[in-house]
Parts: C-alpha cells; structure tokens; sequence
C-alpha cells in the first residue's frame, strides 16, 4: 500500500492523494522530494557516518545531521565511536549492529525534512525503551510530518492517531488504539498475544 505514495507501484483501481493532487499528476521527482522512506534492512554505505546521514540531504548543515541523529536516537552511539561523526563505516555497514544501521538510516530520512515519513518495519531491530524514545522525540520535533509506520508491534503502532489492521491482503479494521481493543478480534489477540511476551511494560509506558 505504502509503494504507491512514491509511485514505486501505480494503483489499477482506486486513487492516491498527496496534498489533495493524485499521485499521478505530480512530476515523480517532486512528488518522491515530500518522501522520506525508511526500510527494515537499512541500506548504508562506505564512508563516513556524516556522510551516510548526509545521503539524505546532500545540502545537509553539520547542525542538521546532529539533530537528525539526535531524534533518530542514534547521537549516543555515534559520539562513543572514537570519531564521532567522522567514523568510517564499512559497506552495507557491517560494522554497526541492526538496531544501529537503522536509526542511521532513520536519520538520513528525518534529514531530508520530508512532508510524509515511512516506516517500513524499520525499527524492528530496537528495543522497546529506544523506540518510545524515538516516537517522544519525533512527536516534539517532526510537528506538520505526516508519519506512515508499517510494524508487527503494537507498542509501535498504539499512538497512532489511525491504526489500520491488515489480514490477509485486506484492511479487517481501522481506528484508535482504544477503538480497536473494543471493536477488533484480530488486534486485541495481537495486543494480548505480545502482552504475555514480556512486551506489556513498553506498550504501557
């Protein structure tokens, strides 16, 4: 479904808006310009850790890549490399760990400053303490960014303004998190499902 924002895919049926425009009446370029898109598996490259962030805005100010670091929640690790900012990072980047290759590429979208943010499970890979941060810190500063997030857990997903719940290639249920504890079969067996995995604390918090 997230594929056909950025016209990855065109709808054969249906149409999509972006600011009230189909889709396909926008130049591809300045429609994908409003777009920053996140993976699960984090795309890096060799070079700096400045320089993979910097991918994402190649105007992109040394002020702006720390700040992006800083709400992706990747600022602590990257200033514990003996280089800060100026460490090389290895191809496909090897060196870093899952959780860490993913708020590096979290970073190189928030510093695109894009009108719409997807997440494609792209935070898989962190822990529930680190996401809830990230989500506080995106809620403070993404203010006006229109925020897509694709996840398996509801702990991800729980403050979403609308929760959309897929089975089977189809939309079984759409609200609030509150709304679909009342309403949904299949998200409430999720919500509890977790629960019992030790997630409970993290979905509470």
């Amino acid at each position: 479904l997230v594929n056909l924002i950025p016209r990855f895919y065109d709808a054969t049926e249906g149409e999509v808006f972006v600011d009230g425009v189909n889709v396909k009446d926008y130049n591809v370029d300045v429609l994908r310009s409003k777009i920053g898109f996140v993976l699960q598996k984090s795309e890096l490259f060799s070079g700096t850790v400045s320089e993979n962030i910097r991918w994402g805005c190649e105007n992109a100010s040394d002020d702006d890549i720390r700040t992006a670091a800083g709400i992706a929640q990747a600022e602590e690790f990257i200033n514990g490399f003996n280089d800060g900012y100026d460490t090389m990072i290895s191809e496909k980047g090897a060196s870093l760990s899952g959780g860490q290759k993913q708020r590096m590429a979290i970073a190189r979208a928030i510093v695109k400053k894009p009108e719409i943010l997807i997440f494609d499970d792209s935070t898989s890979a962190l822990d529930l303490s680190t996401e809830a941060k990230l989500h506080k810190a995106m809620r403070e500063n993404l203010s006006g960014v229109t925020i897509i997030m694709i996840a398996q857990r509801i702990a991800s997903v729980m403050r979403a303004d609308k929760i959309a719940v897929l089975e089977n290639g189809s939309i079984c249920a759409f609200g609030t998190h509150d709304e679909l504890m009342k309403t949904s079969n299949v998200y409430r067996d999720i919500y509890y499902s977790q629960m019992k995995q030790g997630e409970g604390e993290a979905i509470n918090g």
